[in-house]
């Protein structure tokens, strides 16, 4: 695919049973690489509609991609999850990258999850990853876990209820700082969550496992940046988590005041660059 595509058209990618849709933000200037964006649950690929532009400008062409049954992609798939998740990021490796090109995947929450299964499965397509709170085992105490395992987590699972319960808990996930446009950001998913089909998607891929995500860490070669808000209020100790993660990988960590769950919207004037950075250092360490 060239450079020229125009990043505000919705393209997809067909797939069985359904179609993934994504978009692409050129690079500007000559190509150093392709970078693939994937949202994490209950949000959409615009969530890197700060990240992604930057990342063009310094040369990257950015693929912004939604999942299953979110935003314009289909809600007709029987599978849902990591593990059909980091299928797509594949099937979209496989289709996007050209011969011999650099490929760094990010994933923010459970999509984090998904592309370490990918850059596991398929070193061959993956050379970077960036992390931003990411979910790669399951949550033991954190505020998430609990609300998951109470009664807001069945309400869920009640598809008719999911667009309103997913929108009352948006703003704490959003702790610390907020994009100006959070109140947007925040109608455009309710606004998915209520086409036909994607309220039950949603509600089927919160009962995802990341225990998948956790035994194939030891397996990932790629060079690792884990981005954490440290309100996140997901984990009962970010830095630790974020540590722990790097541990098994030996990636570095990204420490985000005044950020939540979505660092990469919330401060983006520290991760932009932070991403920026990391992936210019893999280039430079593969040339050398």
């Amino acid at each position: 695919m060239g450079t020229t595509t125009d990043a505000t058209t919705t393209r997809h990618l067909d797939r069985p049973d359904g179609r993934i849709a994504y978009e692409v933000h050129p690079a500007r200037g000559a190509e150093r690489g392709l970078v693939l964006a994937v949202p994490g649950m209950g949000d959409l690929r615009s969530t890197y509609r700060f990240l992604a532009p930057a990342l063009a400008a310094a040369g990257y062409r950015v693929v912004a991609a939604d999942l299953r049954g979110h935003g314009d992609s289909d809600a007709t798939f029987s599978e849902y999850g990591d593990e059909a998740t980091a299928g797509d990021v594949v099937a979209l490796l496989e289709a996007l990258r050209e011969e011999g090109q650099p490929v760094a995947v990010v994933g923010s929450s459970m999509a984090a999850g998904s592309a370490v299964l990918a850059a596991a499965q398929r070193p061959d397509l993956v050379d970077d990853l960036v992390l931003l709170g990411p979910f790669v085992r399951d949550p033991q105490a954190s505020a998430l876990a609990r609300w998951a395992t109470a009664s807001l987590v069945r309400v869920l699972m009640v598809p008719a209820w999911a667009a309103v319960t997913w929108r009352s808990f948006l703003p704490r996930l959003y702790a610390g700082a907020r994009p100006g446009d959070f109140d947007a950001h925040r109608a455009a998913i309710v606004a998915s969550l209520r086409r036909p089909g994607h309220a039950a998607a949603f509600s089927r891929t919160t009962r995802t496992s990341h225990a998948p995500a956790e035994a194939a860490l030891p397996a990932v070669g790629a060079r690792v940046l884990v981005v954490v808000g440290a309100a996140d209020p997901d984990f009962p100790d970010p830095r630790a988590e974020a540590s722990w993660i790097a541990g098994r990988v030996s990636g570095r960590v990204v420490l985000v005041d005044d950020a939540g769950h979505y660092p990469h919207a919330q401060r983006p004037d520290v991760v932009v660059p932070a991403v920026r950075d990391f992936l210019a250092a893999g280039q430079e360490a593969r040339r050398a």
